[in-house]
């Protein structure tokens, strides 16, 4: 059976889904042919916008930046973890990666399926699911250093709240020094443990559905997967064309 190539990257458009509080994405002309003979498109996004790679540094400003790491971190073979069928904002264990880790290993790129790209586009896309500290400390003790997923993160996404600011603020109001976080409370606990593994880790979110993949696997095709990201200079991460290659 030929080789087939599956595109696993959302497109770029302006007023595309970010995370929330990331810069905005727009893209415009900056030429045309009608005034410049050429046609050049100016970009506003940030590096984690739309289907991208976290280097380390996205969570410490001590560890790697995208351009310090090796590009062996960004392609590979890959295992792909069924997590389909799991309610909002449920978290994900070992017990849930089991299967997968029995055949992931050093160089091996895990990829979560939730089926969350469904929801691309739509204030569900919010309340994926996410992986427990101690999932993510199992992945790192698997020799996996190249984690993607379907979903807009690997941790919670916080609830952006009420888009109204005069209900937002009315809850401000309401609120006490009891709902506020405790100071030092772990923070992104599933970006540091696998971003903070040894050699350095990468993180590939906004996938897209990964249903292709999982029905090869089961098949016995194998599955390889490209991450390339822009080499931006110093970065935390960096937008990628992700393409699985399904032999």
């Amino acid at each position: 059976m030929a080789a087939t190539l599956v595109d696993l990257t959302h497109q770029v458009t302006t007023a595309m889904p970010v995370y929330p509080g990331d810069p905005a994405v727009v893209l415009e002309p900056a030429l045309t042919t009608a005034t410049a003979g050429v046609n050049v498109l100016a970009l506003h996004l940030g590096s984690q916008s739309g289907t991208h790679v976290d280097a380390p540094y996205h969570v410490d400003v001590t560890w790697p930046t995208l351009d310090g790491l090796p590009l062996e971190r960004f392609t590979g073979p890959a295992v792909v973890a069924d997590l389909r069928g799991l309610e909002p904002r449920t978290e994900v264990t070992p017990g849930l990666l089991a299967p997968a880790l029995e055949q992931a290993g050093p160089g091996t790129v895990l990829l979560l399926a939730t089926g969350w790209a469904r929801h691309w586009g739509t204030d569900a896309y919010l309340a994926h699911p996410s992986l427990t500290a101690d999932a993510a400390e199992a992945i790192v003790a698997a020799g996996v250093r190249t984690v993607g997923v379907d979903a807009l993160s690997v941790d919670p996404t916080p609830d952006p709240g009420p888009g109204d600011p005069a209900v937002a603020a009315l809850l401000a109001d309401l609120t006490d020094e009891h709902d506020q976080p405790t100071a030092g409370e772990p923070t992104l606990a599933a970006h540091r443990v696998l971003l903070g593994a040894p050699g350095g880790g990468v993180i590939a979110e906004n996938l897209t559905d990964l249903r292709v993949l999982l029905d090869a696997q089961r098949a016995g095709r194998p599955v390889e997967v490209s991450l390339f990201p822009l080499r931006l200079v110093a970065a935390d991460g960096a937008p990628v064309r992700a393409v699985a290659r399904v032999g």
